[in-house]
């Protein structure tokens, strides 16, 4: 079965940031084929990887395999912006950590040549993940933890502090922009995030352009599975597979959402919508096509 990621960060080096990252992409095509992707989504620019113009450059080599998606700055990226990126060969948008609400009125220009030019916009949604899930560890029992937090806190200084906050970064903006852009393809990343599940099933519900994506980790699948999220308060055609994870972890990400299929008793017209077809369409690669009387 073909499988589309659509939330794969572009690979950096971040102990060495200036290091040429040509040879990461090079091993992130041999590890997300061998895990069973066909299609993947990488997000590229900003704090993600090289800029634009170099990163498409190297995406360009894989063009079978790798979407080139454009992390952008709202505050910066406009109408003329969008187009230039989708001239240099990138086909979708992310956006992350925005210093306004993502519809705020000044990002709708951005919002409006995404939807003439058919690139899908893939918004990160609520709180955003660290390295360490203090739900499940703490530096103060934990090895590992402690060298992840001396590692984080070593960093720190070689990056300025972010003005970021989840109250930005809600699906209820996500509808919204939906109603106001009926065509742009919208996905909300990790299902919403904790604490908006029930935001982002009532948008998903009534808004026929916006999908979440499934990425996040096993917290969220296992939200996913409990709460019934899967296909029950989000229907299967509003689901997309993101593993938004390192690259050596994809096939352990996709074993899992296997057994969660397996769980809910999913048929196999169920996983290819979830696995490819959804992500297909939005992007392109299907088309879509309406039941029959």
């Amino acid at each position: 079965m073909k499988i589309f990621d659509v939330h794969i960060h572009f690979p950096r080096n971040w102990e060495q940031p200036d290091e040429d990252p040509a040879p990461l992409i090079e091993r992130l095509a041999e590890v997300a084929s061998a895990a069973g992707v066909t299609k993947g989504c990488v997000l590229t620019g900003g704090r993600f990887g090289p800029g634009h113009e170099r990163g498409v450059e190297i995406l360009r080599q894989y063009p079978d395999l790798f979407v080139p998606v454009a992390v952008i700055e709202p505050e910066e990226t406009g109408r003329e912006e969008v187009e230039e990126l989708h001239a240099m060969g990138y086909r979708g948008l992310k956006l992350i950590g925005v210093a306004r609400p993502y519809d705020e009125p000044d990002y709708l220009p951005a919002y409006a040549a995404a939807e003439r030019l058919g690139m899908p916009v893939l918004f990160h949604m609520g709180v955003i993940g660290g390295g360490i899930d203090y739900a499940v560890t703490h530096p103060r029992r934990d090895p590992r933890a402690a060298a992840m937090l001396r590692r984080m806190t070593a960093m720190r200084d070689r990056w300025p502090l972010r003005d970021v906050t989840a109250t930005r970064m809600s699906p209820l903006h996500l509808d919204t922009i939906a109603q106001r852009f009926p065509d742009l393809r919208v996905i909300g990343a990790h299902l919403g995030n904790q604490g908006n599940y029930e935001y982002a099933t009532s948008v998903a519900r009534w808004r026929p352009n916006v999908l979440f994506d499934m990425s996040g980790g096993e917290t969220i699948e296992r939200h996913a599975e409990e709460l019934g999220l899967i296909g029950r308060e989000i229907g299967i055609e509003k689901l997309v597979f993101g593993s938004d994870c390192g690259m050596d972890d994809i096939r352990e990400h996709i074993d899992r959402f296997e057994a969660i299929y397996d769980r809910l008793g999913l048929s196999e017209a169920e996983r290819e919508r979830l696995w490819w077809r959804n992500a297909a369409e939005l992007y392109g690669f299907e088309e879509p096509a309406l039941a029959e009387e």
